[in-house]
């Protein structure tokens, strides 16, 4: 089964943290794709960049309307993705716990189930 764990990023829990726990929780990313690599359980991850780097495409009465920033207003935004392959959910929610924002107080791994899922090569 395949699971998506999503981070969440507040940027106001990330900045209210020391230099020393910042550095933490991003090396930590690195010790975690390891053991998601030697377990065969890494699919890919990814890094998003800030919303307001972002656009937002809406397409009305047949004409694109292309906007600036993020979709929604939030105080929290998608910051990045592990996609896994796993044996059940009980080991996605594990594997979720060992990345390192879940530590953080105020942050937390999202665990979805992918339901479909297509490549390049397909």
């Amino acid at each position: 089964m395949k699971f998506l764990l999503i981070m969440h990023v507040n940027p106001q829990i990330w900045d209210g943290l020391t230099e020393e726990q910042r550095n933490a929780v991003m090396n930590g990313h690195e010790a975690f794709m390891e053991t998601i690599k030697k377990s065969g359980e890494f699919v890919e991850t990814a890094a998003l960049g800030d919303p307001s780097e972002s656009a937002v495409v809406r397409v009305r009465g047949g004409v694109p309307a292309v906007t600036d920033g993020p979709y929604l207003e939030a105080k929290e935004y998608f910051g990045g993705y592990y996609l896994v392959e796993v044996e059940n959910r009980e080991r996605a929610l594990e594997l979720a716990a060992l990345i390192p924002d879940a530590a953080v107080e105020g942050l937390g791994i999202e665990v979805r189930p992918v339901v479909f899922s297509a490549t390049g090569e397909d």
